[in-house]
């Protein structure tokens, strides 16, 4: 949808390159060259976002707050070449909405019509727009840089591609970002996680099955490739994946072929796949848990998503974009968050990288009393994330208890996050949803009534009724 986009660069060809960039889609853009000329430009015209190309100084600060004093609603956003983490943190306390990279056009304009988007769900816009879109790869780190400008490399593509990293860095987000770059994003986009699907029913959700093939196939099903056929299937997850059916994937990769489970007639597809996971699969393939010719098959193109607490420069914008997010949602006038709330969030490493940061935003969001968050709104939920739980057993314990206990006392470390527990506990996701359905399938056995026992036969009948009393009475079975 246009709107009007205020650029401000004291370089003229810098300046007409970013006119021309905006221009092309649909933008309606205005220029300044000058500070003062910003200003009155903004005064005077309805501008809903702002973008200041220069390098990040100690006046920048200043220049934002002067911004904001004109038009409040405006977003505000900053293009630095390699800016230092305290320059992120000064402007974006004095009211900037993100700092950015210089980067791809494409990027630069995601960027711009994502944080226009969520300031005006929250009713900061100067005129009305369409509701936020999903949330971008959001950060001005060089390690982040690199992810996006790889994602703009090898999204138009069509190949397979492996997305690595820790629980919550974001490969869903990735995946989405390449299937809107490629030439199949008007074609189906399924997604699977196979850490969540029973191994038994895997080949039947992937490859579908035939009637009759197994007890309760009363119809033929079609499975998740052949749903995504001309387009794109994420498989997330999948070093949870068991030997028989990554055999069956390679061949899908191969060869573009499947039977369905029950079948005997071949299917074909054309598919691209993408695939992530949060385990070390060059470690699996050493130590024979994963096919080694189906993680190069996947590895045509690797995505290695970097730990939150590698870039911690990218946290304030990431505060800021979730702020905005939650506080729509909820209806809260909260426009930004204390020095000292964005220090402490700083200072934490994140084990759960950029979900566990996305909660901790919104649970201090919710329970906000004033319109800027301050250091007590998050540190109860982050020190508590900060220090580790111990537990501690008796002597005596059974394995199967220690591990059930280590198990469930990990899941409410990690708010229920399997992918997250299995990574603290060293073990796959697959292997927790698996012990939590035995668990839940032993206590449900254990609930179940006894089956009545026979009538106990009267006293002189042969039965042994008598004797077991007189036992337990402790007294004589004789005369």
């Amino acid at each position: 949808m246009p709107h009007t986009l205020l650029l401000v660069h004291d370089e003229p060809a810098a300046l007409q390159s970013l006119y021309r960039i905006f221009k092309r889609e649909g933008v309606d853009v205005l220029g300044a060259s000058s500070d003062a000329e910003a200003l009155a430009v903004l005064a005077r015209e309805p501008v809903e976002a702002c973008l200041v190309g220069r390098r990040l100084d100690p006046s920048a600060p200043d220049f934002v707050r002067r911004l904001r004093a004109v038009r409040a609603e405006a977003a505000i956003l900053w293009l630095a070449e390699a800016p230092a983490l305290p320059d992120i943190v000064a402007v974006l306390r004095a009211g900037a909405s993100n700092v950015l990279p210089p980067g791809p056009p494409s990027a630069l304009v995601a960027a711009v019509e994502s944080v226009r988007r969520e300031r005006s769900a929250a009713g900061l816009s100067a005129s009305p727009a369409a509701a936020t879109e999903d949330a971008p790869l959001l950060g001005c780190s060089p390690a982040l840089r690199e992810v996006i400008e790889l994602v703009e490399r090898v999204g138009p593509s069509s190949a397979t591609i492996l997305i690595q990293g820790e629980s919550g860095t974001g490969k869903e987000l990735v995946a989405h970002a390449l299937q809107r770059r490629s030439a199949r994003r008007a074609a189906p986009f399924v997604k699977v996680n196979c850490a969540a699907l029973p191994e038994g029913l895997m080949e039947s959700e992937l490859f579908g099955h035939e009637r009759g093939a197994f007890t309760g196939a009363v119809r033929s099903h079609k499975g998740r490739f052949e749903l995504a056929d001309g387009g794109t299937i994420f498989l997330d997850e999948i070093g949870d994946m068991s030997p028989g059916t990554q055999m069956k994937v390679l061949r899908v990769l191969q060869e573009g072929e499947f039977d369905r489970v029950g079948g005997n007639r071949t299917q074909r597809v054309d598919v691209r796949v993408l695939a992530a996971t949060n385990v070390d699969l060059a470690r699996a393939v050493a130590e024979r848990r994963f096919r080694e010719d189906l993680y190069y098959r996947l590895r045509v193109i690797e995505i290695r998503l970097p730990p939150l607490r590698e870039r911690k420069e990218d946290i304030p914008p990431l505060v800021e974009h979730f702020l905005r997010r939650f506080a729509a949602r909820n209806a809260k006038r909260i426009h930004g968050l204390e020095p000292e709330a964005l220090g402490l969030l700083l200072d934490h490493d994140w084990p759960g990288n950029v979900r566990e940061l996305e909660n901790a935003v919104e649970r201090a969001v919710v329970l906000a009393r004033g319109e800027r968050l301050t250091r007590d709104d998050f540190s109860a939920d982050v020190e508590r994330r900060r220090s580790r739980l111990t537990v501690t057993f008796t002597i005596g314990t059974t394995l199967a208890q220690i591990e059930r206990r280590m198990i469930a006392e990990t899941l409410r470390y990690t708010g229920g996050d399997k992918t997250q527990a299995a990574n603290l506990l060293g073990i796959t996701a697959r292997t927790i949803y698996r012990k939590l359905e035995r668990r839940r399938q032993e206590l449900q056995d254990d609930a179940e009534p006894e089956p009545a026992l026979p009538a106990t036969p009267a006293e002189g009948s042969g039965g042994a009724a008598p004797i077991a009393a007189s036992l337990t009475d402790g007294t004589s079975a004789k005369g």
